[in-house]
């Protein structure tokens, strides 16, 4: 198999250049502690992210240590994200403006914590309400059937992308945790995935189906040899590149397959997460046991996929709503 030569990724600039700011090297020490305290390295990266905006804006308006920082200022903070228009004049969603305050909450807590300041100005700074949605698009069995078919058409690269999406489809694991996973971490012989340090650093063991297994497998005998690039550093599913999917690139894979099919219906990986749980239920899984497959903390948050799952719900009905029960004698 021809292997393109693999190409350097150029570094973004920081958009927000904050070095002389005198919040930063607290910021830094921060965030060394929240690695220190086992947080992931992308909530490290996120708390980066967020508290680095919210610098740059003190910076432009000569704050510029955190004992000059007060509740009111965070008001106004919290009312300028409010009121943000983005470029196409939408406003950012109330789990963004969350996701923006969150880190600046935890960043107080800890300066107060560390006696950097004598009162923690974030302990009654409420957080907006986000309200949990319904999945807006949501596959059939048939339309992933479309899909799959799709990837016969590519060769050898077809036979990878298939066992990419039948795992997804099979697990319903994250983009992240399909791109973490190791050689190791899948047991094609009793049908088993582990995902090692999932969402909230949490490990969990997922079932893995007949076919996914059988994909997988002709993955690793047939296609993945002819992708290592040495040292093989023993991730499962490997670019063209011979390294592991950067999560664009998996993103931008799997939709390239959905638009083949003439599947009008946004989403990539994530779609693959909410129909597996819609079909399972709709096929009498127990609530439970999506949640553990999914991963989720909490049971509430799985329960969004039962308002969801129709299919149930309607052969209830009909067999117990007293107008459904009647016999039709007459015909309108």
């Amino acid at each position: 198999m021809a292997r393109r030569k693999r190409r350097a990724s150029a570094p973004k600039p920081d958009a927000h250049p904050i070095e002389h700011n005198g919040m930063t090297p607290y910021l830094n020490r921060f965030l060394e502690w929240s690695g220190a305290m086992g947080l992931s390295p992308r909530t490290v990266d996120i708390r980066q992210r967020m508290l680095k905006r919210f610098i740059h804006w003190c910076d432009e308006r000569n704050l510029d240590k955190p004992q000059d920082i007060t509740r009111p200022i965070l008001e106004r903070y919290r009312r300028y994200l409010y009121h943000y228009r983005k470029a196409d004049g939408e406003p950012i969603s109330f789990a963004t403006q969350q996701q923006r305050l969150s880190p600046i909450k935890a960043f107080f807590k800890w300066l107060t914590k560390e006696n950097y300041i004598l009162y923690n100005p974030a302990s009654e700074m409420e957080l907006p309400r986000v309200h949990r949605r319904l999945p807006k698009y949501i596959l059939t069995h048939e339309e992933v059937e479309r899909i799959i078919n799709q990837t016969m058409l590519h060769g050898e690269l077809g036979i990878r992308d298939r066992a990419i999406i039948e795992t997804l489809y099979s697990t319903g694991i994250r983009r992240s945790e399909l791109m973490h996973l190791k050689l190791y971490d899948v047991d094609t012989r009793n049908g088993t995935l582990m995902v090692r340090e999932g969402k909230g650093k949490k490990d969990r063991m997922v079932p893995l189906g007949n076919r996914a297994c059988v994909w997988i497998d002709k993955y690793t005998d047939e296609v993945r040899p002819g992708l290592i690039v040495e040292p093989d550093d023993g991730w499962l599913f490997l670019h063209e590149y011979g390294e592991a999917f950067y999560k664009n690139r998996l993103s931008d894979l799997v939709k390239k397959y959905i638009e083949q099919a003439g599947i009008d219906k946004p989403g990539a990986c994530h779609i693959f997460r909410h129909t597996m749980a819609t079909l399972m239920l709709d096929n009498g899984a127990d609530i439970r046991h999506i949640q553990m497959m999914l991963g989720h903390s909490q049971l509430s948050t799985t329960e969004i996929y039962t308002q969801v799952s129709i299919k149930k719900l309607k052969e209830i009905h009909a067999l117990t709503h007293p107008a459904d029960r009647l016999k039709a004698t007459e015909t309108p």
